[in-house]
């Protein structure tokens, strides 16, 4: 992990006298990640604070639960056969941001969650100022977004939230974001006959968005504490909650393991 590498590379650096220290080095790889990759749930942790605790998620609602992850480019290569013995049995990993970036770990990630057993989809990190809905579906769908009927692939996601580098709603008003989210699901919806998932906070779609996608994409709602609380408009349950990012980005699938493959399965 790119951390690891770098708290490495710290260590050794301060055993050095100080006019022996040579410039530390960071893999180019990872420097891309870090200057271009923003992480599900990173600007909802920036703007909204992030419970940093062993969280027992609760909601009394909900009578079985499956447990996942989701990953980035932050997360490097990842021990998949881990997080199966930590019981997860689902996991979302970072394909494309915008139209510009995509997750040079994807191909272990993806493919390392599904050879270990797990039900796993790809997610896009919007980025609505930059381009149109239309053709960020496009770049996702060409670069890891896919779907395919083989019962161990999700819908993929739609990651809207915070803008990490402006304006909260990216400049658009709320009839413009709505299209913008529109405009990606209609075309995500005809490149795979699948609607994506839609990944938000409460609180950013309130702000940014004023249309219902209720009856067609499933919510991962967003919220860092031991209960999910209220819903974005208009939906009136959650298909999967990231409850934590510690020490990894923990969620909860609403409903049984047979329900997860269905969602799979389409």
């Amino acid at each position: 992990m790119l951390t690891a590498v770098v708290s490495a590379s710290v260590l050794l650096l301060s055993a050095l006298p100080a006019s022996a220290q040579p410039e530390p080095t960071v893999d180019p790889i990872d420097r891309y990640v870090v200057e271009n990759d923003h992480p599900m749930g990173s600007q909802i942790a920036k703007h909204e604070g992030n419970q940093q605790m062993v969280l027992v998620p609760q909601d009394i609602g909900a009578q079985a639960v499956v447990y996942g992850i989701d990953v980035s480019g932050w997360q490097g290569n990842v021990d998949w056969a881990h997080w199966w013995g930590q019981g997860k049995r689902f996991a979302y990993v970072k394909a494309t941001e915008g139209t510009t970036y995509q997750n040079p770990y994807f191909a272990q990630q993806y493919n390392g969650s599904y050879n270990v057993g797990m039900i796993r989809g790809s997610y896009h990190f919007a980025q609505p100022a930059k381009s149109t809905g239309a053709a960020q579906a496009d770049y996702f769908v060409n670069n890891g977004g896919g779907w395919s009927r083989d019962g161990k692939t999700l819908p993929g996601a739609l990651d809207m939230e915070y803008n990490p580098s402006g304006a909260t709603c990216y400049g658009l008003s709320k009839p413009a974001m709505t299209a913008w989210i529109k405009s990606f699901s209609d075309r995500y919806h005809a490149r795979t006959t699948r609607w994506p998932v839609i990944y938000t906070s409460t609180s950013w779609w309130s702000q940014c968005v004023d249309g219902d996608f209720s009856s067609t994409s499933p919510l991962w709602v967003a919220r860092y504490a031991s209960s999910v609380g209220a819903l974005p408009y208009a939906w009136g349950f959650y298909t999967i909650w990231q409850y934590s990012s510690s020490p990894i980005d923990q969620n909860q699938f609403n409903g049984a393991y047979d329900r997860l493959q269905a969602l799979a399965n389409g």
